[in-house]
């Protein structure tokens, strides 16, 4: 049988991931201030998906209800499209965006549990969604990645991010006072 390669196991992984993310969301609540960050490095690609609570990255989680709303979430959606501008690789990776694609994802819950006012029980929640593909001239100089995410997007806190390579995965969170993922050994 054919290995799925490191690409293939983390599509599933990241399949797996969203599937359980949502299955959680429908059972307990979200947790403010914390994303997902998933990471897949295979040769030169470097395939990263992101999911965010609306409230991290504009200030609420509720569909736009006005133009300053709407201008708030075109703006973020805007800035999400540059992922160079959010995860800096270092420069001898010489790494380029091959793809991007982001999207704002709006949840209906009747229920989200005690993280969350009563005031606000049955809003619809949106959370930001981003995928984006890299290529990379010199991956092993692919040592660190700086978040400058956390500048972009001050109500961030600690997202957490989860590694797969070659070389293995592993679980990381990275939080505002220390902005940069340590990749030694790890590509």
């Amino acid at each position: 049988m054919k290995s799925l390669g490191v690409l293939g196991a983390a599509a599933l992984v990241m399949t797996i991931g969203a599937a359980n993310a949502a299955e959680r969301r429908g059972l307990d609540a979200h947790e403010h201030g914390h994303g997902a960050l998933n990471i897949a490095i295979e040769g030169q690609t470097v395939a990263m998906e992101l999911e965010v609570p609306g409230a991290d990255i504009v200030g609420f989680e509720h569909p736009a209800e006005s133009a300053a709303d709407r201008a708030k979430i075109d703006a973020a959606v805007a800035v999400l499209a540059e992922p160079q501008k959010l995860f800096l690789f270092p420069t001898a990776a010489e790494c380029v965006v091959a793809q991007v694609d982001v999207a704002l994802v709006g949840e209906d819950e009747a229920h989200h549990g005690e993280a969350h006012a009563d005031d606000h029980e049955a809003e619809a929640h949106t959370e930001f969604h981003a995928e984006y593909t890299l290529t990379c001239a010199a991956p092993s100089r692919l040592d660190r990645i700086d978040f400058v995410y956390f500048e972009a997007f001050p109500n961030a806190e600690e997202p957490e991010v989860q590694l797969i390579t070659d070389r293995g995965s592993r679980g990381f969170e990275v939080e505002r006072d220390t902005p940069s993922l340590d990749l030694s050994g790890m590509t």
